[in-house]
């Protein structure tokens, strides 16, 4: 049953599933009582009237009651005619819906709009992580409740393996997917024997480099059939090929809430959809952090670096280049490598390159489907991120001008290497290999923070999409096929083969899961805190284009031949070309 949302342009659907629909009662009527404590302790306290209204609405769409301006207004705890001020301040800022009662339309009920219902929702999940992180087991009975405000992954279930679907798919010529060439999806297509007996068909896997699986991506898109069932999109790509037509909504042709989206890391959900549609299921949810090696910053007696000056400082201290060992490595290869980098540094510098509304935890990259999106890539921000990886080249490998994703880990692990900033799906170098002086001696931090920043761990990864040309006929099995390889299920058995990616939270809560890597608490840990974020490379449809862009200028200034504020210029520039065409 999905309970319906009517706005704009005529009625629209916002699934809420029966399990979601008790979760967010559950948390609602928790504030209640928490607010009730709050009023009657502190007898000077004011009530809210938006939150009081909000709470309100809320609860009766779930328990489909009507709701009247009048006893909305009754609910706000406030005065009547300062009740009527808020009320109104929430239907002007998109809150609240109206819809007649009557024919003449006199009369009217009011209605959470779909933003609010999301946002609601994204706030219930993060209330019932804070909680279950401040209080963990002692909010909860195991003798008489399983679940109580995300009791249920603090204490670690153990998730079962895949199980054979009840019907085996019926795709003639077998299942077709399109993939990236790392780790985690050589990791899928190892298990391609045991994922064919759980779909009961043949899986043809294509794996390609970044670049290149952009490339095939549009080029599948322009014919008149699909070669493939599932295609793997990069996230920043979600904007791009939504808007030119390259992946089907989920929600056109699926359940959505078979996916459990709840159980997803909020950045990498959030990260998937576009004008408010999901357009592909998360994958990996990879962050960008930062390595340290504990026990070399032990011997020197240095703590772990949390800020861009503290970075810089250690690595000067492990910078031996007559002993063959450096300070730190990073994507500085020109072109897509180093525009990553960039964008990413700016984000620890509290820079986004777009001119996103800030918000709690970050900046809003939910709302881009507008065509008054600026770059903001010649910044004050922008020029202390580029001054920044200028500093970092002195202690760098001397080859660091064309290192990229893989050439960045492989001498961390080889023990050359004090720092990297890396994926974590790139840790199996390191971390599967007991060789590695690396091995076990991996500390993993968000990316450090500069002066007028926060630590911010961007959200990196793929999600898995369904193209827009794939034959009707073909749809239904590819949507079961594309529930089964992103269910808890089959995340933990990628975990289990080497894979250190979890874009679930009951995965990288799972103990068997927990004792393979610390990096699966670590990255909870982030997103608890909201340091997990999606903004940093916002989806913008262009995006490719400008992190090309950035990549170039700014490898110009690390070789020297412009200055940071040149570089940032000619960027900003043909970034706004790019913008108007």
């Amino acid at each position: 049953m999905t309970t319906p949302i009517y706005g704009g342009k005529g009625p629209t659907e916002f699934p809420i599933s029966p399990h979601a629909r008790a979760e967010l009662l559950e948390v609602i009527a928790f504030l209640d009582d928490f607010g009730l404590e709050i009023e009657t302790t502190l007898e000077l306290s004011t009530p809210d009237p938006y939150f009081k209204m909000a709470t309100c609405l809320i609860r009766n769409h779930l328990e489909a009651k009507a709701v009247t301006p009048s006893s909305l207004t009754a609910a706000a705890g406030v005065p009547y005619a300062t009740a009527v001020r808020r009320l109104n301040e929430m239907l002007q800022a998109g809150m609240i819906e109206q819809r007649p009662r009557t024919r003449t339309g006199k009369s009217f009920t009011l209605h959470p709009s779909a933003e609010l219902i999301e946002n609601w929702t994204q706030m219930c999940g993060r209330m019932k992580r804070l909680v279950a992180q401040a209080f963990g087991s002692g909010v909860r009975d195991p003798g008489t409740r399983d679940y109580y405000f995300g009791g249920s992954y603090m204490a670690g279930h153990s998730i079962q393996p895949p199980q054979v679907l009840s019907e085996p798919l019926t795709l003639p010529g077998g299942l077709r997917i399109l993939v990236h060439g790392d780790p985690t999806f050589m990791v899928m297509d190892a298990l391609k024997r045991q994922f064919e007996q759980v779909v009961g068909t043949k899986i043809n896997q294509r794996a390609f480099s970044i670049d290149r699986l952009h490339e095939e991506a549009l080029r599948n898109a322009q014919r008149k059939t699909s070669r493939y069932d599932i295609i793997a999109v990069d996230l920043p790509w979600i904007g791009e090929f939504a808007t030119k037509g390259v992946l089907l909504p989920l929600d056109e042709i699926m359940d959505v809430n078979r996916l459990d989206p709840s159980d997803f890391h909020t950045a990498g959900w959030r990260a998937a959809h576009w004008g408010g549609r999901p357009y592909g299921v998360p994958s990996q949810t990879t962050p960008e952090l930062l390595f340290f090696r504990k026990d070399l910053f032990a011997e020197e007696g240095l703590e772990p670096p949390t800020t861009t000056e503290a970075v810089l400082r250690a690595a000067e201290r492990f910078h031996d280049p007559a002993q063959g060992r450096y300070g730190i490595a990073w994507n500085a290869a020109r072109g897509t490598a180093l525009g990553h980098t960039f964008m990413m540094t700016c984000a620890g510098f509290g820079q986004p390159v777009f001119d996103l509304r800030e918000i709690a935890g970050g900046f809003d990259a939910d709302h881009l489907d507008r065509d008054t999106v600026v770059p903001t890539i010649d910044s004050d921000g922008g020029l202390e991120a580029a001054e920044y990886l200028k500093a970092l080249v002195r202690f760098s490998p001397p080859d660091i001008l064309s290192m990229s994703w893989y050439e960045r880990i492989r001498p961390y692990a080889a023990g050359r290497i004090a720092m990297a900033y890396g994926y974590t799906l790139l840790a199996p170098y390191f971390e599967l290999d007991p060789s590695s002086p690396a091995h076990g001696q991996t500390g993993y931090l968000p990316h450090p923070a500069g002066p007028s920043g926060s630590p911010v761990a961007p959200v990196g990864g793929y999600v898995l999409g369904i193209p827009s040309n794939l034959p009707e006929d073909r749809r239904a099995d590819a949507v079961e096929a594309l529930i089964a390889f992103t269910s808890p299920e089959a995340q933990k058995l990628y975990v289990e083969n080497g894979s250190r990616t979890a874009p679930r939270y009951s995965v990288g809560a799972d103990p068997e899961v927990r004792r393979l890597s610390p990096i699966f608490e670590a990255v909870d840990g982030m997103s608890w805190r909201d340091e997990l974020q999606f903004w940093p490379r916002p989806p913008v449809p262009q995006i490719c284009d400008i992190i090309n862009i950035c990549g170039q200028e700014l490898h110009d200034m690390l070789r020297g031949i412009v200055t940071p504020r040149d570089a940032l210029k000619k960027a900003q520039a043909r970034a706004e070309e790019v913008m108007k065409t």
